[in-house]
């Protein structure tokens, strides 16, 4: 039974992690209508840039993860100024394939300045642990369990309850009708880049100071990916809660069945799904009419 309940946690600990890059997949399809398949690689760099100054400034555990929200947030707000604001209008298979190469240039410019050694990204008190139970959790597990439930309840009031939160809705729903009604969409998609790209950083920084800084960290696009297909690409919340139900399915798989199993247990799981719901746990069934 505890084997199964240090799964379960350890799993929903990653899922976390998972749950916070999915939403940030989410929120730019909704605000853009398009995927930045460039999610993992802001996480990498974010938190190489937020190791560094980190290290230099001798930051503590809070203030470490304010650094890393606010380095995600001007990466994205660089990102689109520089790169995606002169793609707008463009075909969405080309804007695409422009955050497919700035995924690849990110990467490389990591190895380039950092090198490919793996790095212990040391925070005070991070790794003390805390028994709940007879479980033994570090606190930068508790921490980003509570990261995850923050983010999922500011975006829930911000969507929902928002001025400006109204508005990206309304751009995702009709952008047309939006921009009549006065609506920036330039705006939304800015606004929708650094928040996504902040909750890239803090997942990218919490991720390097639990299981160490390396610049495989990118993977975390990969792997959070099924968990905005499961929630839905028009479900920010549900993206980050399918977050969790992916960390905990691919520990228990690699727990009980195989580890060669573990990498393909999220994609295994959005195949069933999406054969009964095309559109997602949590996502809204689009009519359209032709």
């Amino acid at each position: 039974m505890n084997y199964f309940i240090e799964l379960l946690v350890s799993g929903l600990a990653v899922g976390a992690i998972y749950g916070l890059v999915a939403m940030g997949f989410a929120v730019i399809y909704k605000a853009t209508g398009i995927v930045n398949f460039a999610q993992g690689e802001v996480g990498m760099l974010s938190a190489y840039i937020t190791w560094s100054l980190a290290t230099s400034l001798g930051t503590g555990s809070l203030a470490t993860v304010a650094l890393a929200i606010v380095v995600g947030a001007v990466l994205g707000l660089l990102c689109e100024r520089l790169i995606m604001r002169p793609m707008l209008g463009e075909p969405v298979l080309s804007v695409v394939l422009v955050t497919v190469g700035l995924a690849v240039v990110l990467r490389s410019i990591v190895t380039i300045v950092w090198g490919a050694s793996p790095h212990k990204f040391e925070v005070a008190g991070a790794d003390e642990l805390v028994n709940l139970g007879g479980i033994g959790l570090r606190v930068s597990q508790l921490g980003v369990l509570a990261a995850l439930v923050l983010a999922v309840a500011g975006f829930w009031y911000f969507l929902g309850h928002s001025r400006f939160g109204v508005a990206m809705r309304a751009v995702a729903a009709d952008e047309k009708t939006a921009r009549l009604m006065g609506v920036s969409t330039a705006r939304v998609q800015a606004v929708a880049w650094a928040s996504a790209s902040a909750l890239a950083g803090l997942a990218g920084a919490l991720f390097a100071v639990i299981y160490g800084l390396t610049p495989t960290i990118y993977e975390l696009g990969l792997k959070a990916f099924p968990a905005t297909v499961l929630g839905g690409f028009d479900s920010v919340l549900g993206s980050g809660v399918s977050g969790l139900i992916i960390g905990v399915l691919e520990n228990m798989t690699g727990g009980y069945l195989s580890s060669s199993l573990k990498e393909i247990a999220g994609f295994m799981l959005i195949l069933v799904v999406l054969m009964v719901r095309p559109f997602g746990l949590f996502g809204e069934k689009r009519i359209e009419r032709v």
